[in-house]
């Protein structure tokens, strides 16, 4: 039987949400309130139960960005919709998205499946750092491969969906990460994760235990802080900085949504701010979402300091993974992403390779003068 789909309100978006294990935080209604240079909306997939009820079975938050003069839209649903991604009917899912899509406006769809390819163990990441033939991330053999994710990816070629383009030369850049590094939480224990820390990290938050450093969490008046150190941050590591007020947005409407979707960390020594970062939940999935740090009193490791008590916190909370999100998948020594690599793989987690994002042209006119557009911007 075919799901029926129609727009929902935000509460029966929250409630298919909470009856998941988890979903993207960029996949919950909120997220609309942090993008208002896009439209939001939610939208579900029904069916009937054995009482011939309709029950919600699928969820998504559509962003549609306006073209201006054009009076047509782009809609993008990020890491998601929330779907059964490994039916081997994906048409019956995607077909009535696509034609509600069209009645919006929408000339072009983009979506992130959350649905992941490969995975690496962190000393596979680590000896391919080593090894000076290997190139990139995915050229290297994974230690896991998903075979329904291949399944997927046949369908959507199939069904005249396109595989989006790369960002930039390290494939980091558009969209959302296609390469993140996670931690296993699930079913271990605090200690097992310390223990599976490299020795470099463990090193690293005994100093900055024994410098007095003290990580605490912060407040929505704590946020100018964090983003002197943000900016300083973008300043030495090449990225254009987001404004405080996205920040302050984000706060406010993760927040009102549930008390516990977004927390601040700082850490302080001797009455100095040197590290701070945002921590984002849903259900038991938890993400490192922002990291700022300065370049003073590197010594006393404060970096360390917060990511380990921001993984003792999700650990404390249920969390059955711990996100660092996007990684490079350059492993060239010359490119400046690669420190922040070599920083994740330290956790001791896995490199995982998502399927990507898809684009479906409703129009293909338009989409391919829009897509001319951004290349030659």
């Amino acid at each position: 039987m075919e799901p029926r789909l129609s727009a929902i309100t935000r509460e029966e978006h929250l409630a298919f949400v909470a009856s998941r294990p988890a979903v993207s935080h960029m996949q919950v209604p909120s997220w609309g309130d942090v993008k208002p240079d896009w439209r939001a909306e939610s939208i579900g997939w029904f069916d009937r139960d054995a009482a011939g009820r309709d029950r919600i079975v699928g969820a998504g938050l559509v962003l549609y960005r306006p073209i201006p003069r054009l009076k047509r839209c782009l809609a993008y649903l990020p890491e998601g919709p929330v779907i059964d991604w490994h039916d081997a009917g994906l048409e019956r899912w995607l077909a009535p998205m696509l034609a509600h899509l069209k009645t919006q406006g929408a000339f072009s769809v983009r979506m992130g499946p959350p649905v992941v390819a490969r995975r690496w163990d962190a000393g596979t990441v680590k000896d391919a750092i080593a090894d000076p033939s290997a190139r990139r991330l995915r050229d290297v053999a994974a230690d896991t491969e998903e075979p329904q994710a291949a399944a997927l990816v046949e369908q959507l070629r199939a069904l005249g969906w396109r595989q989006g383009e790369e960002g930039g030369e390290d494939g980091f850049s558009a969209g959302q990460p296609r390469y993140v590094f996670q931690v296993p939480f699930a079913g271990r224990s605090l200690e097992e994760i310390l223990g599976n820390l490299n020795q470099q990290w463990r090193r690293n938050i005994k100093k900055a235990e024994k410098a007095g450093v003290k990580v605490v969490e912060g407040d929505y008046e704590d946020l100018p802080a964090f983003y002197e150190l943000y900016r300083e941050t973008a300043e030495r590591d090449r990225f254009v900085p987001r404004p405080l007020g996205y920040f302050q947005r984000m706060w406010t409407a993760l927040r009102a949504e549930d008390p516990d979707r977004m927390r601040l960390y700082l850490a302080h020594h001797d009455g100095e701010t040197l590290s701070a970062a945002t921590m984002l939940s849903v259900g038991n999935h938890v993400w490192y979402s922002y990291g700022a740090s300065t370049g003073r009193k590197r010594e006393v490791q404060p970096s360390n300091a917060v990511q380990w008590r921001m993984m003792s916190d999700a650990h404390e909370r249920g969390a059955a993974v711990y996100d660092l999100r996007g990684i490079t998948d350059t492993l060239d020594e010359s490119n400046h992403l690669l420190g922040l690599l070599r920083f994740k793989v330290g956790t001791g987690g896995r490199a995982a390779e998502y399927v990507g994002e898809w684009d479906y042209p409703i129009n293909k006119v338009l989409h391919k003068a829009f897509s001319l557009y951004l290349a030659h911007r």
